[in-house]
């Protein structure tokens, strides 16, 4: 058996002595039930088989008839006893070694281990669940950690241009190497504005990646969401020069949130906006894919993506080209809030691209609704 806990006996070992309590006084009370009937019975039977009582003869058989029950009731008792003992500590090993690698392991996790897991007792069905209710919690909690570090170790990353930016021009305005002039104030106005915009994205994704965001889907097609999507940045592309193609041709029935689904396609035609120059064209298009899932496209010519940045695209705070998003105000994090708003509607998201120069195309698929 395990150790005993600090404060007293063990679980186990309380469960094993209960259980030879149980075994002991279930054979006391045989003992006793047959002690009190089997005389009585014996002695009806030797009268209808019409022998005396005071006979010599009935002593001799109640003698043997005494050594019997002795002999045999005793064996069964010590052989039930031994056997129930055994299967008891049995038992008792087994949930006390449960017991003990939950405990242990809910104490590693209180020190910060959160990698820790505990395997399946195989004690039943509802020892499993618990098990496996643990890892999950265990689990969660280190995809919080994780998540946690992340965001304090990019937001310390991202802070730091700005505010270095700022301390930098207030230390020429003390020293007077700068003035307060319209330069000045323009770039410490920028880098306010920067600070302000990092804490809502932060909030923002914050929200999206927790599930926080509540999802309300509604019967709708891709077509509709695409064209009202193109309708409302179509004014900023004129302004920019840039032709935006619409093809709805593919649309199918979907059941999603028009609002975030459209938070979703002003992100990826804001990014596709941002890097593809005067004179370029972004196409949004709509297509099936078997008879369960639905896609929509948003295909452009503009600076293209290298191979080694597609896999981080959706990472939290990560630009391909640090200083031309900066320019372009991007903090880093509209891809992955968007990411975050498509899986919480079951799709997933990917991008594409030949390399630099040659354009890129983001794809999302969605679950298709028929019945809608």
């Amino acid at each position: 058996m395990t150790a005993s806990s600090p404060t007293g006996t063990s679980f186990g070992t309380r469960l094993f002595v209960a259980f030879i309590a149980v075994v002991v006084g279930c054979a006391v009370s045989a003992w006793l039930v047959a002690s009190a009937l089997a005389p009585g019975i014996f002695h009806d039977h030797l009268g209808q088989a019409g022998i005396d009582h005071n006979s010599s003869q009935a002593a001799h058989v109640e003698e043997a008839f005494t050594w019997s029950i002795v002999l045999a009731w005793g064996l069964a008792v010590a052989l039930a006893v031994l056997l129930a003992s055994a299967v008891s500590w049995y038992i008792a090993r087994r949930i006390q070694r449960s017991l003990t690698s939950v405990t242990t392991s809910t104490a590693q996790i209180a020190g910060g281990r959160y990698d820790t897991r505990v395997a399946a007792p195989g004690l039943g069905s509802e020892f499993d669940q618990v098990a496996a209710s643990f890892n999950e919690l265990a689990r969660r909690l280190e995809a919080t950690e994780t998540t946690r570090r992340r965001m304090l170790a990019d937001l310390g990353h991202e802070m730091r241009t700005p505010i270095a930016t700022l301390d930098s021009y207030f230390e020429a305005l003390e020293d007077g190497v700068r003035t307060f002039d319209d330069d000045t104030r323009q770039v410490l106005r920028s880098a306010t504005l920067r600070l302000d915009r990092l804490a809502q994205d932060i909030t923002a994704v914050s929200r999206a990646e927790e599930h926080l965001t509540r999802i309300r889907p509604v019967a709708t097609t891709t077509g509709v969401l695409v064209t009202t999507a193109a309708d409302a940045v179509r004014e900023r592309y004129d302004g920019k020069g840039v032709e935006l193609e619409v093809d709805v041709a593919g649309s199918a029935p979907v059941s999603v949130d028009p609002d975030r689904l459209g938070q979703v396609l002003a992100n990826l035609l804001d990014n596709a906006l941002r890097h593809t120059p005067a004179g370029g064209t972004v196409t949004i298009s709509t297509g099936v894919l078997g008879l369960e899932r639905a896609e929509i496209t948003v295909t452009d010519t503009g600076d293209g993506i290298a191979a080694d940045h597609l896999d981080h695209l959706f990472d939290r705070f990560y630009r391909v080209d640090t200083a031309r998003d900066r320019n372009h105000g991007g903090t880093g994090i509209g891809l992955t809030i968007t990411r975050a708003l498509v899986e919480a509607h079951h799709g997933s998201i990917r991008a594409h691209s030949d390399g630099p120069g040659r354009g890129a195309r983001f794809t999302l698929e969605l679950p298709r609704n028929d019945q809608a």
